[in-house]
């Protein structure tokens, strides 16, 4: 009996210590539970570590993407008319010509030709641009189309809400309104 008391009093003792006093047990097992512990905390930092770099890049490659194209935006501002302008040159120089054709002759017949060539030269451009003139007289008013400068009363009941002429004539641009038409309507 009091052999068991003493074991029994040393697993109390031991258990108290915290130390394996299995004897079936091997002594490193302990040792070995505090390094897959180890391997696995240092697993989890490497992993934090990689998401870490991870996002910098991404967010260094989200910050270059948006001065790329802020750069590229002010590019495209700058030259976006430069189309535009490089085939009214041509409109430029023409005019320039009857200019001077009018300083030596004096002829305003010859003048009044020569301003209508460079006229429909001009008009020719702008519609190969794909500017398109608003038809709006004899039309039905439309608030999208149009703007009503101001109402005239009408003896003809065909042309009540019709536009009966235009102020300023209306355009679109590939099929989109750029300008309104400023509109007299008939009331």
């Amino acid at each position: 009996m009091e052999e068991k008391n003493f074991q029994d009093e040393t697993s109390t003792k031991n258990t108290d210590f915290g130390i394996n006093a299995d004897e079936n047990a091997a002594g490193t097992t302990h040792l070995n539970n505090v390094l897959e512990e180890e391997t696995e905390v240092d697993k989890l930092t490497n992993e934090l570590q990689e998401q870490k770099d991870k996002y910098i890049r991404l967010f260094a490659e989200f910050d270059n993407y948006r001065r790329r194209t802020a750069k590229e935006s002010i590019e495209l501002r700058q030259t976006a008319g430069k189309e535009i302008i490089v085939s009214l040159l041509d409109i430029l120089d023409d005019s320039e010509r009857a200019e001077k054709q009018l300083e030596k002759s004096g002829d305003v017949q010859q003048f009044a030709e020569g301003a209508l060539l460079v006229f429909n030269k001009f008009k020719k451009t702008l519609e190969s641009k794909g500017l398109k003139p608003m038809d709006s007289i004899n039309t039905d008013f439309d608030v999208e189309k149009h703007e009503a400068i101001t109402e005239v009363p009408v003896q003809d009941k065909s042309k009540k809400g019709k536009v009966i002429d235009e102020i300023q004539k209306g355009y679109y641009l590939n099929n989109k309104i750029i300008r309104f038409a400023k509109a007299v309507v008939g009331k």
